[in-house]
């Protein structure tokens, strides 16, 4: 019964954090977070935990495949040597750092390294959400790190923790050979279950049928890919950047519209959720330490964020100088970066689920039958980070922001512009071998060239120089829209009411329904696309 209690509290937990969001301009993390705090003094949610197979099996594939999916593969092309440092080096000199100040504070070196691991990757879904009003190559790069560096950082993590158990060898060949298997052989997974992903989709022509095959995706790939020994993260975000370039030349409009309207929904269920139940960690970890204890977790806590924040900004300001000195081409000096932008991506290196996962999964014992030396530890240090990242550093960002004064970003705009002109202007040109070819009459033909000819006209005067009929045709544009959703509404009306009195049933209410919200989609977005 408590699974589900715990999906009702998870749900208003949701809602509630939704409209203090919204009631206080800030990022839904942060209310998430702290509801699930809150919860946590609830005795029934004391028993709660997070575990970690949930975490990485179940919640971290989709989130990453919808992340990849959205994520600009022209951007990673273009600031590819950043992303790669940043997810390989950075992720090792993170967790380096935080180990020796663990081992300063009394942890052992295996259990220190372990912990470092746990903590160096940022977030991928928690940089998604609280970086959406950075500029695009900024949010390109820091998109593209985090969801690259959970490879380089579990390699690190399954070293520390075979270590301390007593299973793992440590020598050069063996670390290369776990390096390659992990990056070769989790791109290898992606690769093989997008290809047959898209190689299904051909083959369907059911939009609800592809997708399904489109939810499977993610998960196959993080199979096939922890079955090899091999990172489940890389095969999920490879598998999520060929499907983000192939799939819009596989899938049709319904499936589509399908796709973008359940994954929105289901990745802010998700994303949620795991912050809550992050929230609910907190005071799972604070009780299994004694007041002592927690006096000394405290202080680490503090120390080791000072520390993976520190380490962040120290790369930020050095490496670039040292690019810099040995890379003088021309393209790369109009892809640096300033000051105050490295700044803000120094703030944005927000600590999440991967990293409790990875702290959960710490085993109990060690080979000998000891317990795992300072697992508490680990966990309360590892939650307390991510809480400091989060809360902390999520609500200083948008000051952040505002003080580094980015110029407009408007690429995206005369990009959108650039589509839709040469897009109008080609199909314009193709339209009498495509009447041809349709047998279409040519009355059908003069209406179709005349919209299209007046809409090209409208994008080349940039919106802003119409003429006097080009405002009339604006205007009678809305007024069309207007009245069309007007009697939308009022056939929605009209067929709910026969459904009440019984003329019709329920399921052809649903099926008109369905129809007459396709349109009134279709009418949304003419309003938006004019």
């Amino acid at each position: 019964m408590l699974g589900l209690e715990l999906v009702v509290v998870l749900g208003l937990a949701l809602l509630a954090a939704g409209v203090l969001a919204r009631r206080f301009g800030v990022a839904p993390p942060v209310p998430q977070l702290a509801l699930g705090i809150l919860l946590g003094f609830a005795p029934a949610l004391r028993g709660v935990s997070v575990p970690p197979e949930i975490v990485l099996l179940v919640f971290l594939p989709p989130l990453l495949y919808w992340e990849s999916l959205t994520t600009s593969l022209r951007g990673i092309r273009n600031y590819l040597r950043v992303i790669v440092l940043m997810a390989t080096l950075l992720v090792v000199a993170t967790a380096g750092v935080v180990a020796v100040a663990a081992h300063a504070l009394g942890l052992p070196w295996g259990p220190a390294w372990a912990l470092g691991a746990a903590i160096a990757p940022t977030d991928a879904t928690a940089v998604g959400i609280l970086g959406r009003a950075l500029p695009r190559s900024s949010m390109v790069v820091m998109r593209a790190e985090s969801l690259v560096n959970d490879g380089t950082a579990l390699v690190i993590y399954g070293l520390a923790v075979g270590l301390t158990v007593g299973g793992e060898h440590l020598s050069v060949l063996h670390v290369g050979w776990l390096v390659v298997l992990s990056y070769g052989a989790g791109m290898l997974a992606g690769v093989i279950v997008a290809w047959l992903g898209l190689w299904v989709r051909r083959r369907l022509n059911d939009p609800l049928l592809e997708n399904v095959s489109v939810v499977v995706i993610p998960f196959a790939a993080y199979l096939l890919a922890e079955a090899a020994h091999a990172s489940g993260v890389l095969a999920v975000v490879v598998a999520g950047l060929i499907i983000s370039q192939a799939g819009p030349r596989v899938g049709h409009a319904g499936t589509r519209q399908q796709t973008t309207a359940f994954w929105n929904l289901a990745t802010y269920l998700i994303n949620g959720a795991l912050f809550v139940l992050i929230g609910l960690e907190v005071q799972s970890s604070v009780r299994g330490l004694t007041s002592i204890a927690l006096t000394k977790g405290l202080i680490a806590v503090g120390v080791v964020s000072a520390v993976v924040v520190g380490v962040r900004f120290l790369w930020l300001f050095t490496t670039p100088y040292i690019i810099r000195a040995l890379d003088r081409r021309p393209q790369q000096r109009a892809r640096r970066s300033s000051a105050r932008a490295r700044v803000v991506n120094g703030v944005a290196g927000f600590r999440g689920a991967v990293s409790l996962a990875a702290a959960l999964a710490l085993p109990t014992t060690v080979d000998s039958g000891a317990p795992f030396p300072g697992r508490d530890e680990i966990i309360f240090i590892t939650t307390g980070v991510i809480v400091v990242t989060l809360v902390g550093q999520a609500l200083l960002l948008p000051m952040v922001i505002r003080w580094a004064r980015f110029p407009r970003d408007d690429s995206d705009d005369r990009e959108r512009r650039l589509a839709d002109e040469t897009a109008s202007e080609e199909a314009l040109k193709a339209l009498p071998d495509l009447a041809a070819s349709l047998e279409v009459d040519q009355e059908v033909v003069d209406r179709i060239q005349h919209e299209f000819e007046r809409h090209v006209h409208v994008l080349h005067a940039g919106g802003d120089q119409l003429d006097d009929e080009d405002e009339d045709a604006a205007r009678h544009d809305r007024q069309y829209t207007a009245l069309s959703r007007a009697t939308l509404d009022h056939k929605r009306a009209t067929v709910i009411r026969l459904r009440d009195e019984g003329a019709i049933d329920d399921s052809v209410m649903r099926a008109i329904q369905t129809r007459l919200d396709a349109e009134e989609v279709r009418l949304q977005r003419r309003t938006v696309t004019d």
